[in-house]
């Protein structure tokens, strides 16, 4: 036995160690925060204690059709509360998100499906031609749930339940517990396979918490900013932003189609603060015709990637009241 005196007594406990999990970051906002705006979707709003109460359904609704500690659970679906929801539900059956690039073709698509071993698909119904034609492709069983977003266009539904009554057959006070490591795998995101097919990168629950606290460090957002949905959640997890969202106790504001008029619209409305989003995002911004264009009183922080923006959309995004963070690449 050592008789080194930082050995003794002095082991993890609850009392002074836990993984690190962006699952701790829902709970502590839905108990700090339960009766703030967690999310806006149109004409729909939920607190913080209502989203975290229908991740838990979900992870419960998961668990009881056998789906658990690494398994793949993939979803196809744009910037909506059922995306989000996913981003904590699916860790909470100890399971793995894959987010799907709806910009993919069906190949694209079933490799991604065969090759992460997916056991279960959320699909938003406007994707149901592709989803189908991947299927076939895939041509192996794979439980598909359906999601019906009343603001969507609609589609046909391909699985036996919708996302609704799914969620409903889980329990509101299912007990999921943090993993035992923080190295266990929360998602798994594929590259658009560019120079061949699609290349898997997984995300730790230690890298996914310390990439959302990172977010809000370095952008230095307050408690309860207002973030836009512009970036999708299915490209590195909307660069972790989902779960910086739940550590800030801030407002999702959802964006199923991002256009100029829709933007200006969630800015003006939603006292949006904050958004992400490549250069043709800024560009699709400066360039608004006046009938999309809505006036707002608040500064809108605005973090770019992927490539450096012109000095002549930067200078534009200014003037219309927009600060721009330097570039860089996940």
């Amino acid at each position: 036995m050592s008789n080194n005196p930082y050995r003794q007594d002095l082991d993890q406990n609850a009392a002074n160690y836990t993984v690190l999990s962006p699952l701790s970051l829902i709970r502590r906002t839905a108990t700090v925060y339960p009766e703030f705006t967690a999310i806006v979707h149109g004409p729909l709003t939920r607190t913080w204690r209502e989203t975290y109460d229908r991740c838990v359904q979900l992870g419960s609704a998961l668990s009881k059709i056998g789906i658990g500690k690494d398994d793949t659970v993939a979803i196809m679906c744009p910037n909506t509360p059922e995306m989000y929801e996913a981003h904590f539900g699916v860790a909470m059956a100890g399971a793995v998100l894959n987010p799907l690039n709806y910009r993919l073709d069906a190949a694209a698509i079933a490799f991604v499906l065969d090759h992460g071993e997916a056991k279960v698909l959320l699909t938003d119904t406007e994707f149901s031609g592709i989803i189908r034609e991947a299927l076939d492709i895939l041509g192996r069983d794979i439980r598909v749930i359906d999601i019906d977003d009343p603001q969507g266009p609609g589609g046909d539904h391909l699985g036996d339940t919708d996302y609704e009554t799914f969620i409903a057959t889980g329990d509101s006070d299912y007990q999921w517990e943090l993993p035992g490591d923080e190295w266990d795998k929360y998602s798994l995101n594929y590259t658009s396979g560019t120079t061949g097919n699609p290349k898997g990168v997984v995300y730790t629950h230690r890298g996914s918490y310390l990439n959302a606290i990172n977010n809000a460090v370095t952008w230095g957002m307050g408690n309860h900013s207002r973030y836009l949905w512009t970036l999708p959640m299915f490209h590195c997890d909307g660069w972790c932003f989902p779960w910086t969202v739940a550590a800030i106790a801030g407002v999702n504001v959802c964006l199923r189609r991002v256009e100029a008029g829709t933007i200006y619209d969630a800015i003006a409305d939603h006292n949006v603060s904050h958004l992400c989003g490549a250069p043709v995002v800024m560009q699709m911004i400066t360039g608004a015709g006046d009938n999309d264009k809505r006036d707002f009183p608040q500064t809108v922080n605005m973090m770019t990637a992927a490539a450096p923006p012109p000095a002549a959309v930067l200078a534009d995004m200014a003037r219309q009241g927009f600060n721009v963070s330097g570039c860089r690449c996940r």
